[in-house]
């Protein structure tokens, strides 16, 4: 099947029909699931997500005494591919979280000054995490997806007067001010494409996560693979990813 995937690439053509900018069909539901504070459920193709986000209370880094702290997690469920072991996050885990992670940080997505409660002592904590349900390729674009999605409809919640937690309650929304979507690029010899399939992950050279803002600025950017990338190929990499970023953030709600 590698070999297959492998030879219609480098003939310009894919085992789906689709054309290498193509992405798969994409559905997005906000509010999944109804007790979070803000969750969202993402389905690419056959690859399925979700994304919760839940609102705590904490205590500032040191280095950001005037800021909220965000969390992102990521959980690979034995259900959702047979690779997906149990126990502790690997490392295509820990990496899913860091490329979701850093979009939303790098692009200041999150009006952070405005989850301080007590400056220096007591803040929002913004915990995001994301369910795996059906691994079937390109992972961090769905969980990227889902989890702007669910934080753009999470709601805050309401405090007492002793600063705590008001179970059930809420007043207002996340204060969101950005919209990051990442677009990761493909690339298999001199041919690039977006939206791998599972199959079609495997036999990559290398894959570039862009993350962009709405004024198409890049916030941030992960290289994943062993093989290089040729400096001029770089501008088309960015230009793919531009162009399907704004096509990704019309169905952002």
């Amino acid at each position: 099947m590698k070999d297959y995937v492998l030879e219609l690439i480098r003939n310009g053509k894919r085992a789906d029909k689709r054309e290498f900018d193509e992405f798969r069909d994409i559905e997005i539901k906000p509010n999944y699931i109804e007790k979070a504070e803000g969750s969202a459920y993402v389905r690419i193709g056959k690859t399925q997500v979700i994304a919760g986000v839940k609102m705590g209370i904490g205590t500032p880094f040191a280095d950001t005494p005037n800021e909220g702290v965000l969390m992102v997690n990521s959980e690979f469920s034995p259900l959702a591919s047979p690779k997906f072991e149990t126990g502790p996050p690997g490392e295509d885990a820990i990496e899913l979280s860091r490329i979701v992670d850093r979009g939303i940080r790098e692009s200041k997505c999150i009006e952070m000054d405005k989850l301080v409660i007590i400056p220096g002592e007591k803040v929002f904590t913004v915990f995001v995490d994301i369910f795996i349900l059906d691994h079937q390729g390109n992972l961090q674009d769905a969980a990227s997806l889902a989890a702007i999605t669910a934080l753009m409809n999470t709601r805050m919640p309401k405090l007492d007067a002793e600063n705590k937690i008001i179970t059930g309650e809420h007043e207002g929304k996340l204060p969101v001010a950005k919209k990051p979507v990442t677009v990761t690029v493909c690339k298999v010899g001199d041919k690039l494409f977006v939206d791998p399939t599972l199959d079609e992950e495997k036999i990559v050279d290398s894959k570039v996560a862009l993350s962009f803002i709405e004024d198409d600025r890049i916030c941030a950017v992960q290289k994943q693979g062993n093989e290089g990338i040729e400096f001029d190929m770089m501008g088309d990499i960015i230009d793919i990813g531009m162009k399907k970023s704004k096509e990704l953030r019309k169905l952002v709600k």
